[in-house]
């Protein structure tokens, strides 16, 4: 059997068996992941029995994240589309880094940002860059905000660094995720030194209680918070952030996607105004891992924070992909999403997304009626779901997770542990929401 071959027969069992098997690896499956765990040989191994080995040990073991029933965190399947065009772009292994080096991909990227723009309700003329996902793409627009407003502080960040540079305040809510703290740390902004807003109930940063700020700032908001799906109010925040000529970035990293829907976007109204926003298209767009997206309303911000020279770089007719993101050399991610897109239409992409959000309105109806309390108000994807005990939903998450129909998280909500359930997968249907639910109710602790 020739190796591709081999490749799409082994990919083609994994989809078959997913269903019979539990969302998690068994602990016999994780246990023989021990077989990698050895030297180095002299001599190398047949392609195609390095492949075996890969599918034998490494299959088994796995979590089905590409299947209908895993809700533990914000991660979507792979549309059908999507993953046939990642392999396709991994065959043809292009670096676009520069268009000189791969014709195809820049134009490709370029439709894919345009018709992304539209969707997420971006300004048309704000620049777009595909990165590695949601940390990358919070990375890329803050990058953009502190070149902005140090250079009209009249510094020079990318020249001198930060050493000696004028402070710049950096404000988010109470429920900032980690993401977008993490890129603040890697900015050298600080972790610890951002001005924290208080959120309501539903973890949605107060505008009342939004600060009086005298000099231009970072203002960080949420659009879609990691445990409720809830986004702060944009317009009335983003208004307050003007006063003082502030950047506004939107941490979008799955909530952005309810400008998709008609439904749904009243959710997202003001947004538009902001000046950078990241995204990630492995959680609700359904493609393959890999595919960060940030957008910066002026090209000038986001060019001058992350371009470099060298006199064997040619010159493009615009702003080359390796100068409007972190990386140089990368991957052809704008492929998957635009394969995505492509095969979804704006109707199939509004379906995927509404169709996510009434499931997640089920599995709250369903539990509640059931006897379980659900924590938030489920307007998006995002349920909360709790016990009346910390100690009685810590074991019910537990066996959820080992009876296997579904998988759902932790995590812990105003003080409370609670069951984290996000649907963000294409192929979640009906069926698979009431399977999920009578396995829930099953293994209700005593």
């Amino acid at each position: 059997m020739r190796l591709d071959e081999q490749v799409l027969a082994a990919a083609r069992r994994y989809a078959e068996q997913m269903d019979a098997r539990g969302v998690a690896p068994s602990s016999e499956a994780v246990a023989g992941l021990a077989a990698f765990r050895h030297q180095l040989p002299a001599r190398g191994v047949a392609p195609v029995d390095v492949i075996d080995m890969l599918d034998r040990v490494g299959s088994p073991a796995t979590v089905s994240t590409n299947g209908p029933r895993f809700f533990g965190f914000v991660t979507g399947a792979t549309l059908p589309a999507a993953g046939a065009a990642h392999q396709l772009a991994t065959a043809w292994d292009q670096n676009t880094a520069l268009a000189a080096m791969s014709p195809v991909s820049a134009a490709i990227e370029d439709v894919a940002l345009g018709w992304l723009r539209g969707l997420l309700g971006i300004p048309d003329g704000a620049v777009g860059s595909f990165v590695t996902g949601a940390t990358m793409a919070n990375f890329t627009g803050l990058a953009a905000a502190r070149h902005a407003l140090l250079t009209g502080l009249g510094w020079d960040v990318e020249g001198q660094g930060l050493f000696g540079a004028p402070p710049i305040a950096v404000v988010v809510g109470d429920e900032v995720h980690i993401a977008l703290i993490k890129a603040l740390g890697m900015l050298g902004l600080g972790r610890e030194r951002v001005i924290r807003v208080p959120t309501d109930a539903q973890g949605r940063m107060r505008a009342d209680a939004f600060p009086a700020l005298s000099a231009p700032a970072i203002v960080c908001l949420q659009a879609g918070n990691v445990n409720t799906g809830a986004l702060d109010p944009a317009r009335e925040l983003i208004a307050r952030a003007k006063d003082s000529s502030s950047w506004v970035h939107v941490d979008g990293a799955f909530g952005i996607w309810a400008q998709a829907s008609p439904s749904l976007a009243w959710m997202a109204d003001g947004y538009d105004a902001a000046d950078s926003w990241a995204t990630d298209c492995h959680k609700w767009l359904n493609v393959p891992y890999d595919s960060g997206l940030a957008f910066v309303r002026d090209a000038r911000d986001l060019n001058g924070a992350l371009s470099t020279t060298a006199s064997y770089l040619p010159e493009g007719a615009t702003i080359e992909a390796m100068h409007r993101g972190p990386e140089a050399s990368r991957r052809a991610r704008a492929i998957d999403a635009w394969a995505a897109l492509l095969s979804l239409g704006t109707d199939g992409l509004t379906e995927m997304i509404d169709g996510c959000c009434a499931h997640a309105r089920h599995f709250a109806e369903a539990l509640s009626a059931a006897g379980c309390a659900v924590l938030n108000d489920v307007v998006l994807n995002q349920v909360l779901a709790a016990l009346d005990t910390d100690e009685r939903t810590s074991a019910w998450i537990a066996a959820i997770q080992v009876e296997g129909t579904c998988w759902c998280g932790g995590t812990v909500w105003h003080g409370r542990r609670a069951m984290r359930i996000s649907v963000s997968s294409y192929m979640t249907t009906a069926e698979d929401v009431e399977r999920s639910i009578a396995a829930m109710i099953r293994c209700l602790p005593a």
